[in-house]
């Protein structure tokens, strides 16, 4: 048994759905070939089959259907003309428990990030092939150059058969003909790899029918409007393609390195992992990196929506394609060019939309008894009254002719892929990234959503909540204590040292410090004793009254750690920290609460710390939880009925992830939380979950829309056509205008978010 492997393409000129079951239904057919995932947006084709197929005969087969078909490099190539982007494996980061001495972070979550594989994937943006996605004017493609021939031809026969009326009729038939045997191949060569009822086979019927019965005229002109909506399709198409793909275009095509002392301007996408940058104000920056130094507002709306500039500095991380405000930054590249933040978003889209909503499926199984039932009401349309009634052949094979354009199912198919597609491009662009269009339906019907604490309602590292003072000056206790903390990397410490700097102290040298296991650190400052460090330690040294051990106990209960500072032998003050809770969670836990969504918190905190934050965002809370907890806690929710969405970090966390009906990973750039979870929010702003949940309804209606729009226009036509008021044109017309009405609805989605 050969060991199966994935091949992704390149597709052009496939506009629609139509145009992807037809491509699915001739791969499929190719021996060795296991699966076929198409995105007809992202014009994209995933292939798994066996090492010993014969993809060379799978290309042809393709392109004789009247498509281009491109490979996408192997993994590990490097970037060519065409900007060919991988995901390779490569570690994350690590955060281990520290045991510091004096400080009580029992109730605080921690995780560690390990080495997540990732099978790779290219995102190619081409450049000068036609029908890929356009980056030239559409009269330059081949689908126009085929409208224009055509029209051109049916004016000349206008023309002609004034100056020629004894040849008017094979006039027609040259002008049809021009446009008609494109498509008529087309039509074979679907039918012979297992499609017989396509739209081109469709139209081939009714054009050479309309010839039969002497509607020459009409024929060459139902195919010149046939042409023009398949070149409208291609124009709206290419629009939805375009609003993802156009996010690669937002890295800059140089670099400024700084390498031995010099600046040199070089390709981006040559940029290596450890590589030092210069990014000037105004430059976008190149690459995802850290900064080293200098301090700026970044503006991150192309990649994270985020619609006011953000200020970093040392050690925040940056990412490729967004806009440097005031201030040059010096940046340690950590991801290469087909690595990035956007080269992540593009594949992630793409390959989203290579997986089905349950609607979607849906459409495509009714779709492939709905074209064969259109073909035999049409032969009964025009066989039964000549028949049975006594009816003109010529009349009812006309009707059955139109009835066959009119029955064309590319508007009903391409009704809930343009709409998903649109969605997943409008929610990648704002930091919602969606893995599928049956994510994105799920998301719609979610009633309870369960959140966890650390790094997704909080903020993940402690912040000084409050010093408070037993007598001494409050920058004092704050100097002395960043003092003996100045030398340790645990979070707390660094939350006292972040609080002194912030707030402009000198932090003076500590001589002789040590640690005492268990109780808090000590040390010789200005030549004074100094101890800091746990509240049940300090009366080994200094005296503490009774209202000093409340105001500490105070402190405690409202789920803040503690510790106290002794300077001289008198107790001379305390810090509580807590990890705070983010800015907008109030905001977006009330959205989601206003919507009708019961919100829970699950944490592994102890669960003082998580009531005092469950408290202040007003959310129920269970506290204390192994991530095997978690997970029977969401699968209680969904044995009531529930649907039940889960947002963590990723990691802690996956068991529940996976056993929730979606699961949300919070800060999206990073491998375990794309691995892991259903759907990602980029800039981890609680709010957005609101926002993800209401693109989904947005879609979900606007699929229900095109629907009612695909098929009320036939239903219309079906009678009047059956009545004699409408031909052959008004049902080209009918079927041309409904796909265009239903792809630009489904645009209206590429809107913001509100």
């Amino acid at each position: 048994m050969t060991e199966a492997t994935q091949t992704r393409y390149r597709v052009g000129g496939m506009d629609c759905a139509s145009c992807a079951t037809k491509i699915d239904t001739a791969v499929r057919r190719i021996p060795g070939v296991e699966d076929v995932s198409i995105s007809v947006t992202a014009g994209t084709m995933t292939v798994r089959h066996g090492n010993g197929s014969d993809l060379n005969a799978l290309e042809k087969k393709v392109t004789g259907l009247g498509y281009t078909v491109h490979p996408l490099a192997a993994k590990g190539a490097k970037p060519t003309h065409a900007h060919e982007y991988d995901i390779d494996d490569h570690p994350g980061c690590g955060q281990a428990d520290h045991d510091h001495a004096g400080h009580d972070h029992a109730g605080h979550d921690h995780s560690a990030h390990g080495k997540h594989g990732r099978a790779a994937a290219k995102v190619e943006v081409l450049h000068a092939h036609d029908n890929a996605p356009p980056t030239g004017p559409w009269w330059q493609s081949n689908k126009a150059r085929m409208a224009i021939a055509s029209g051109v031809a049916l004016v000349v026969a206008y023309v002609g058969s004034r100056f020629a009326p004894a040849i008017e009729p094979y006039i027609f038939i040259a002008a049809m003909l021009i446009g008609l045997l494109p498509i008529a191949r087309r039509a074979f060569m679907a039918a012979f790899a297992g499609t017989p009822f396509s739209i081109e086979m469709l139209m081939t019927i009714a054009a050479v029918g309309a010839v039969i019965i002497n509607a020459g005229e009409e024929a060459a002109t139902v195919v010149f409007l046939f042409l023009v909506g398949e070149l409208l399709e291609g124009v709206a198409a290419g629009k939805a393609r375009a609003s993802i793909q156009s996010l690669t275009t937002l890295v800059p095509k140089t670099a400024f390195l700084e390498e031995h002392g010099e600046i040199d301007e070089v390709p981006a996408e040559g940029l290596e992992v450890g590589n030092v940058i210069l990014v000037r104000p105004g430059d976008r920056v190149p690459a995802d990196g850290v900064i080293l130094s200098g301090e700026s507002s970044l503006d991150e709306a192309p990649v994270t929506g985020e619609s006011t500039p953000v200020r970093k500095g040392i050690d925040a991380k940056v990412f490729a394609g967004t806009v440097n405000g005031e201030a040059a930054l010096r940046v340690l590249v950590t991801a290469a060019a087909f690595d990035n933040t956007i080269a992540r978003v593009v594949r992630l889209v793409e390959e989203a939309q290579e997986s089905r909503a349950p609607m979607e499926r849906f459409i495509d199984r009714f779709s492939r008894y709905y074209t064969p039932g259109v073909v035999a009401v049409a032969a009964l349309v025009a066989i039964v009254p000549p028949m049975l009634f006594g009816g003109l052949w010529s009349e009812w094979i006309y009707k059955g002719l139109a009835i066959l354009l009119i029955g064309c199912p590319c508007a009903l198919v391409i009704s809930t892929p343009a709409a998903i597609a649109a969605s997943l491009s409008a929610g990648a662009r704002r930091g919602l990234l969606l893995k599928g269009g049956a994510v994105l339906e799920a998301l719609g019907k979610i009633n309870v959503v369960a959140f966890d604490k650390t790094g997704t309602l909080t903020e993940g590292k402690p912040r000084v909540t409050d010093v408070i003072s037993f007598g001494s000056d409050e920058a004092d206790i704050l100097r002395y204590a960043a003092a003996l903390e100045r030398g340790s990397s645990h979070p707390l410490a660094a939350a006292v040292v972040a609080k002194a700097v912030a707030d402009e102290l000198k932090i003076p040298a500590a001589a002789d410090a040590k640690a005492i296991g268990g109780k808090g650190l000590t040390a010789t400052v200005d030549g004074v004793a100094v101890f800091f460090g746990s509240p049940q330690a300090v009366e080994d040294y200094a005296p503490v009254s009774i209202e000093q051990k409340q105001r500490v106990s105070a402190l405690n209960d409202d789920g803040k750690t503690v510790s106290v500072l002794v300077v001289g032998g008198i107790l001379a003050g305390a810090i509580a920290m807590r990890d705070e809770a983010r800015p907008d969670a109030e905001a977006g836990l009330n959205a989601l609460a206003d919507s009708g969504v019961r919100i829970i918190m699950l944490t592994g905190d102890n669960d003082r710390t998580a009531q005092a934050i469950g408290k202040q965002l007003a959310i129920e809370v269970r506290a204390e939880l192994m991530p095997q907890d978690k997970q029977r806690i969401v699968g209680e929710l969904k044995a009531q009925g529930l649907v039940v969405a889960k947002v963590g970090d990723g990691i802690n966390d996956a068991p529940a992830l996976a056993a929730a009906d979606v699961g949300i990973a919070m800060g999206g750039g990073t491998d375990v939380a794309l691995e892991t979870a259903d759907a990602a929010i980029l800039h981890s702003r609680i709010g957005d979950i609101a926002k993800m949940i209401g693109l989904s309804k947005r879609t979900m209606g606007n699929i229900r829309q095109n629907i009612t729009i695909a098929l009320g226009l036939k239903a219309v036509f079906l009678v009047t056509t059956i009545a004699g008021i409408t031909g052959l044109w008004p049902a080209i017309l009918a079927d041309t205008g409904a796909t265009v009405l239903v792809t630009m609805n489904a645009l209206r989605l590429l809107r913001p978010i509100h």
